[in-house]
């Protein structure tokens, strides 16, 4: 009994002192929350001012390199650009050149190793044999001013208006159509065996309009041209009359004998427009015995935003370039002349052509013997 009454006082005081002592646990649990936000609160403030202290060291870095990324990265974006434009400039070119030999017999037949006469031959004479060659008529027959082919072609049309095999002159005729560009390059006029100018004709190159006198029913033309360049011709004589340039330049010319008169004057500068204006023209390495490019409607004058007849060879026959109203005339880096002496000009420039600026540079004087003739069978 007495054992049992010990017991019970005991879960008594273990009872009050528990009672007693919860008030001092409950503010130590208190505290040791209050405690633990203080620090959370301290972390985060000590994170807030590294962090913010860290951007503020940072920014003048940044403000100094951002233009330097900014250009970086629009250097990157040009470079790939103008990647992207070349490789398909390249591959419009190669795909241009593809068509162009493909519509080009005479000029591909070449490139594939044939002579000219066997070249001719393949197009003309409908079919040859030999050496296991066999073409056919239908495939070749068809002529172009940018296959290179002989005959009077009415700008902008590509094929001619009239051809026979007799007629071997390369004629351009402008009307009221405007055409952007016409370029002709590396062709031989009237210097190959058996050749000849045709009858009533003394230029192998004839630029420009036409007169009245020739009939009197025809009113007088121009050719107006952008821009006329005449680059690396071989003539045995050029002479320029009757135009009207705005800009003449004359330069790195050898002629055997020179007289340039040209006067001053203030003709306009001219391009010529025309919104949607005809194709480009362009042909190469054609044999011809004469080429000409004129105004050939009465009162009509032709136009050319851009004319450029570049590396000729011609002889037995002068070059005239008559009747033209330019922005910009270019004679440059030809060879004029076959007579041996200089007291005869071979290079004129006449005193009917008028301009509001001339550039003459580098120009010589040195006798020379005529252009050889050349055997296209070679």
């Amino acid at each position: 009994m007495k054992e049992r009454a010990m017991n019970i006082l005991r879960t008594f005081f273990r009872l009050l002192i528990a009672v007693l002592l919860m008030p001092v646990r409950a503010v130590r649990s208190v505290l040791r929350s209050i405690l633990r936000i203080v620090l959370w609160f301290l972390r985060m403030a000590r994170k807030f001012f590294v962090s913010t202290w860290r951007q503020i060291a940072a920014t003048p870095g940044r403000v100094w390199r951002s233009p330097v990324q900014t250009f970086r990265g629009l250097i990157r974006m040009r470079n790939w650009l103008l990647a992207k434009v070349e490789y398909l400039e390249n591959e419009s070119k190669k795909w241009q050149r593809t068509f162009t030999l493909l519509k080009s017999p005479y000029s591909l037949l070449l490139k594939m190793g044939f002579s000219p006469q066997m070249a001719v031959g393949l197009i003309f004479a409908g079919s040859t044999v030999g050496g296991g060659v066999i073409v056919n008529e239908t495939i070749l027959a068809e002529k172009s001013f940018s296959a290179g082919d002989a005959g009077i072609y009415n700008a902008p049309l590509d094929t001619p208006v009239f051809y026979e095999e007799k007629f071997n002159t390369l004629r351009l005729d402008l009307g009221s159509t405007p055409i952007g560009v016409v370029e002709i390059d590396s062709i031989s006029l009237n210097s190959y065996t058996g050749s000849a100018l045709p009858s009533g004709e003394t230029n192998v190159i004839h630029i420009g309009g036409m007169p009245t006198v020739v009939d009197p029913a025809f009113t007088e033309t121009f050719l107006e041209v952008g821009t006329l360049e005449a680059d690396r011709w071989r003539c045995e004589t050029l002479t320029i009359t009757n135009s009207q340039v705005n800009k003449l330049i004359v330069k790195s010319m050898t002629s055997d004998g020179e007289s340039i008169s040209a006067v001053a004057g203030t003709p306009r500068d001219r391009g010529i427009n025309g919104g949607n204006r005809a194709d480009d023209m362009k042909t190469q390495s054609g044999t011809y015995d004469m080429l000409k490019i004129t105004s050939a409607s009465s009162g009509v004058s032709g136009q050319i935003d851009y004319l450029k007849i570049s590396n000729v060879y011609s002889r037995a026959g002068g070059c005239l370039i008559d009747r033209v109203k330019a922005g910009t005339m270019i004679i440059s880096y030809g060879v004029i002349g076959g007579d041996s002496d200089l007291a005869t000009k071979a290079f004129t420039i006449a005193t009917s052509v008028i301009y509001k600026s001339f550039t003459n540079e580098d120009n010589v004087e040195l006798a020379m013997a005529v252009p050889a003739v050349v055997d296209i069978t070679q």
